[in-house]
């Protein structure tokens, strides 16, 4: 498959196209919609329609961690057909971009097991990401203006995710994703012992907390995020094997434990080696693009929001390995979704 510096690289045939879509057909449209948990309990085995080849790079990518982002490029996209872009999530109809989204899962299923989060958008499996008017210096995915800052997707969580794929629907103004590698870094031993430690603090992101106290303040889940605001447990950033780690970091939402300056030196240091090996991507309308969470951070360039229909709009999947290693985080309505 090709490859870059730090993705590989998938392109759908035609033929490929229609064997997907004509696995989409058997999925009934008025039955359990993708944004829902109980899709993928009923539908589970529907990786197995991928045609094969494709089946076999996600395969590949999983397990031999040869890289540390893959793109799928080539499902269509009707730009007709899916409508404006939104003005919030809370009012965005699925069923013009239903195809996609299940072709998204389809994907999510081969990689692992899909989940999601009871803090954001209502527990959506299948999430929309795209300007929302008052949020544009936000560090969230409705953020438009601000530098969207290098992070581990939910890095604060001890069940997050190991991959996160998003799904372009919209990008007229090529609005660049950017990536940065663990792999690509270059440390010095003495920081990378530091790093490795647990003298790092990461609370959750404004989003997880907000979307609740606003929407939801009697939820259950709230009184847990706030304790993880309030308590964060201490972690390391760098962690697993020396010569190979992976990577936890979610710079404007950690502190350092105490007053510790080696360490601050040292998470200034990898945040100035990410940024100096970043790569920018777009992803199009038809490209699914998987990061894999543990390799790298992601972020996304400032960008001015028009709020006429025609802004930047994504989906977003995060899929575990392995979701039972977060059985106590689970929510009540769903082994898929938690707190």
């Amino acid at each position: 498959m090709p490859t870059d510096d730090i993705a590989v690289h998938y392109h759908l045939t035609p033929a490929e196209v229609e064997e997907i879509e004509a696995a989409l057909g058997g999925v009934d449209p008025d039955e359990v919609q993708p944004t829902d948990p109980a899709f993928y309990e009923r539908h589970w085995a529907l990786y197995a329609s991928l045609p094969q080849r494709l089946r076999l790079f996600i395969e590949r990518f999983r397990r031999t961690e040869e890289a540390t982002a893959c793109f799928v490029h080539g499902f269509p996209v009707d730009a007709d057909a899916v409508g404006p872009t939104p003005q919030h999530w809370r009012t965005a109809d699925g069923r013009p971009t239903r195809a996609q989204e299940v072709f998204m899962a389809m994907c999510a299923l081969a990689l692992g097991e899909p989940f999601t989060w009871s803090t954001l958008q209502e527990g959506r499996m299948i999430q929309n990401i795209f300007p929302v008017q008052g949020d544009e210096l936000r560090q969230s995915g409705h953020g438009s203006e601000a530098l969207l800052e290098f992070h581990t997707e939910d890095g604060f969580h001890p069940g997050r995710a190991d991959y996160l794929m998003l799904f372009g629907i919209r990008n007229h103004d090529a609005v660049p994703t950017i990536l940065s590698s663990v792999r690509d870094v270059k440390l010095d031993a003495g920081t990378a012992r530091v790093l490795s430690e647990p003298r790092f603090l990461i609370m959750p992101d404004d989003e997880h907390v907000r979307q609740l106290q606003t929407h939801h303040p009697d939820h259950p889940a709230l009184e847990r995020v706030l304790d993880m605001q309030q308590r964060p447990e201490p972690v390391p950033v760098l962690f697993g094997g020396d010569a190979d780690p992976y990577l936890r970091i979610d710079r404007p939402f950690m502190r350092c434990v105490g007053e510790d300056p080696v360490a601050e030196q040292a998470l200034d240091t990898l945040m100035e080696e990410l940024e100096r090996v970043q790569h920018s991507v777009v992803v199009e309308p038809g490209t699914l693009m998987v990061v894999d969470n543990y390799l790298a951070v992601h972020g996304r360039k400032p960008f001015r929001s028009r709020y006429d229909g025609t802004d930047r709009w994504l989906k977003r999947m995060i899929v575990s390995r392995d979701v039972r290693k977060s059985a106590m985080n689970r929510m009540p309505e769903s082994r898929r979704v938690l707190a």
